[in-house]
């Protein structure tokens, strides 16, 4: 045991470059995934997908299936009817389609086999008589009035496939558009993208004899699962468990609970025995809940000093089949779009829209990512007009920290105005922006993000986020969570905060995370929420463990020393309870929990996250986007564009992140570039594209992700403010980083070559068109005249 330090030397783990608790599993392979877990008696499951975008099923017909040898279970929709969804103002989904297949890819029927080519030969069996109805696959479509015959959903009260309406306006916005001395405005397209993550879902369902049905899936959020189970199958939560093993990925596309995962347990229920599926690549993007394609209209305006008096923002987003996060989609486009900036005025017209395409929903950074790049882009285009560099103009309307925005939002920390002054300087912005060779430039862009939704999807007083402790003879502490751990460090997060407020190694917190029968309920990996809620939850109990162990050392220091040494007056480091005047007085660790044991037995604490009370606006709305704080960034890229391919190399990234404090430098570091790769993925790449509602390239091959070789040089530049209400001053750092990326490569290639893209993502043919008809417009001009 290391002799305990001197409390001057600060923190125990929190700011130290400690590896994540599940890397050398992962690492070695030894890391168990769904698709790894193997069950007596198992069964293969496939499912029949609809070849049509929009289709009524007159009739099915199974049998065939059912007599094939080999086949144990096939169900349908009709066996299961209940409409459930991640939202309960939007549940519009069924295990399978019960009465219309509504997008090429939609579950029709499944199977559960001995194996998978009896499995793949049953579906052929399967009869199902379609009768072909009007396709609905661009927006523009969607906003045209129909039957109520032909509507996507008949529950919506729109006579058109409107699913969500959102209208915002907060000041004289006509009145500020008037008086400016300069206004920018522009359309912009952003393409719908994929999560394009390693692992493909899978699931493994065991109704066993016992009645009680088990799940394992690859899961964002667990909770949500067991509730959407429970709901459809009829059954009580208390007779299914939920178990979440190694995750491969999420970025969002994993938070829905899904189809799938029911119509798997139905299988299961049916023939009795386990049922596996695992998705192939294809259908991985029939199931998609990937970022809504989006149109947006914008106008800002400012005054003669700079001043921003009034945003103007119009967004139309491709839903796709079903709800899934789209209610809070069409919030969070407009009420994330104004800060890191104060505006004087705002007005918002949001629309999320059915079509007949797989669902879109959340991917990582939701909501926000879209409207950034235009709003940043814009910025750009104003600063030129009135004379001032992008930088001072941002500067001049920076929101400071413990203020609130015009539509209602409470800043705590904020430290956007050192994220500009770092990335700024450390890229030499004022020395090279506008003075590089032809091809080559300098962008900025800035970011705002929340730390999860002050307000649950579930409006209960269930905490956001619990965790239970229990520490035995052993000295071991076991930490349970349902937290999700996707990757993103959270099991690491989490017994960092428990191995700090109790002074041990953390090799000595083992994590049990996500099995609902261990487990307390947590609220799930989305919207940024984990590091401020399930942190924060860890350290109450952490905290009243560290009482108990307290109560403890004073007694035993009272039995060795003449005077003892009060409680209040012990620190915990290095697996020592010593007085902080004195680290001589000291008693150990395990000395301590040896008498906390006593006539006792195994010490267990629990420790809860609520939000703290927020005042909220009026307006319909008012709480989307409402959040205990929220990060803040600020990026410079430095692009080369080539003038004669269009080709556009990122060199450099400077990214500046206010993540609050930096509890761990390397998972820090790493969800800032992840970010980034996905950021740059949109900015340059990234596009889902459809030929009547049939996706074109659903593969890794033909679908583009950024790949090591594209990846630009990262400085990241970690801006800590000490939130004064995250755990240990921490907040997000897991989706606010993507936002500023795309923003500031656009700007960068304004500046090396002249143009400014409005439509995502800048691919060499679009660069290229952009910079041919700017070469042609003084030609055009000379025509005219």
């Amino acid at each position: 045991m290391k002799e305990p330090r001197s409390p001057a030397s600060g923190f125990n783990i929190v700011g130290k470059r400690t590896p994540l608790v599940d890397a050398l599993p992962k690492a070695a392979g030894t890391a168990v995934y769904v698709d790894d877990i193997k069950l007596p008696g198992m069964l293969v499951a496939r499912v029949l997908r609809s070849p049509h975008a929009h289709a009524r099923i007159r009739a099915i017909d199974t049998s065939k299936a059912e007599a094939l040898p080999g086949v144990r279970a096939v169900v349908t929709g009709a066996e299961a009817p209940t409409k459930f969804g991640v939202l309960p103002l939007s549940k519009d989904e069924t295990a399978m389609a019960v009465d219309r297949a509504r997008f090429v890819g939609h579950e029709v029927a499944a199977v559960a086999a001995d194996d998978e080519e009896i499995a793949d030969a049953a579906l052929r069996l399967i009869a199902v008589d379609y009768e072909v109805l009007p396709a609905f696959v661009e927006p523009e479509q969607a906003v045209k009035p129909v039957p109520p015959e032909h509507k996507i959903h008949d529950y919506t009260k729109f006579p058109d496939n409107t699913h969500r309406l959102v209208q915002h306006a907060f000041g004289d916005l006509d009145g500020a558009f008037r008086s400016a001395a300069a206004t920018a405005d522009g359309r912009f397209k952003m393409a719908g993208l994929s999560h394009a993550f390693t692992e493909p879902h899978a699931v493994l369902a065991h109704f066993e004899p016992t009645g009680r049905l088990t799940v394992w899936s690859c899961q964002q959020v667990p909770h949500y699962l067991h509730r959407a189970l429970a709901e459809v199958l009829g059954m009580p939560m208390h007779r299914i468990r939920v178990i979440k093993p190694t995750v491969g990925g999420g970025f969002g596309g994993k938070s829905d609970p899904f189809p799938h995962e029911i119509l798997v347990a139905m299988l299961s229920r049916k023939c009795g025995r386990p049922v596996k599926l695992r998705l192939d690549r294809e259908e991985v993007y029939f199931v998609h809940r990937g970022r809504h394609p989006t149109k947006t209209k914008l106008a800002i305006a400012a005054d003669a000093d700079g001043k921003l008096t009034g945003m103007d923002l119009d967004v139309v987003i491709d839903g796709g089949a079903f709800g899934s996060f789209g209610i809070i989609s069409s919030y969070y486009n407009g009420v994330l779009s104004q800060a890191p900036y104060r505006f004087e005025t705002f007005r918002y017209n949001g629309r999320r829209v059915y079509t007949n395409k797989p669902p879109s929903g959340a991917m990582r950074g939701h909501g926000a990512v879209n409207t950034r790049f235009a709003l940043e882009t814009l910025l750009d285009e104003l600063a030129e007009k009135l004379g001032l560099d992008p930088v001072e103009l941002r500067r001049r309307n920076l929101i400071p920290p413990n203020s609130t925005t015009i539509n209602g939002f409470r800043i705590t920390s904020n430290g956007i105005a050192q994220c500009i002054d770092e990335c700024t300087r450390r890229s030499g912005w004022a020395e090279r922006r506008g003075k590089l060779p032809y091809g080559r430039g300098l962008g900025i862009g800035c970011g705002f993000y929340i730390s999860g939704s002050a307000l649950p999807i579930h409006w209960t007083k269930l905490p956001q986020s619990t965790v239970h402790l229990k520490i035995d003879m052993d000295g071991g502490i076991t930490l349970h969570t349902g937290a999700s751990e996707i990757g993103q460090g959270s099991d690491t997060m989490a017994a960092q905060m428990v191995a700090e407020v109790l002074g041990v190694p953390i090799d000595m917190v083992r994590v049990v995370a996500v099995d609902t029968d261990l487990s307390p309920v947590d609220l799930g990996s989305y919207s940024s929420r984990v590091t401020f809620m399930n942190g924060n939850a860890a350290i109450e109990a952490a905290s009243k463990i560290r009482d108990k162990l307290g109560r403890a050392a004073e007694i035993l220091l009272a039995q060795r020393t003449k005077y003892g040494v009060p409680r209040e007056y012990l620190d915990f480091a290095d697996g020592w309870i010593y007085a902080r005047t004195n680290p001589e007085l000291r008693v150990s660790y395990m000395e301590a929990l040896t008498l906390a044991l006593e006539n006792n037995g195994a010490l267990v604490a629990k420790g809860v996250y609520q939000s703290p009370p927020l005042e909220v606006a009026t307006h319909k709305g008012a709480a989307a986007g409402l959040s205990p704080t929220y990060s803040f960034s600020a990026y410079v890229a430095d692009v080369e564009v080539d003038p004669d391919t269009g080709y556009v190399r990122v060199h450099k990234i400077w990214a500046a992140h206010d993540c609050g404090r930096s509890l761990n430098p390397i998972a820090v570091e790493g969800q800032i570039e992840g970010s980034i790769h996905m950021g740059l993925g949109q900015a340059l790449m990234e596009e889902l594209r459809f030929n009547k509602g049939q996706p074109l390239e659903p593969n890794l091959l033909d679908y583009r992700t950024l790949s090591a070789k594209q990846m630009p040089e990262v400085e990241v530049i970690v801006v800590e403010t000490n939130d004064p209400e995250g755990p240990f001053g921490a907040k997000e750092v897991g989706e606010g980083p993507l936002a500023p990326v795309i923003p500031a490569v656009a700007n960068a290639i304004y500046d090396a070559v002249g143009v400014r893209l409005r439509e995502l993502p800048m691919t060499p043919d679009r660069v290229l068109e952009a910079i041919d008809q700017k070469r042609d417009k003084p030609a055009l001009a000379h025509a005219a005249e």
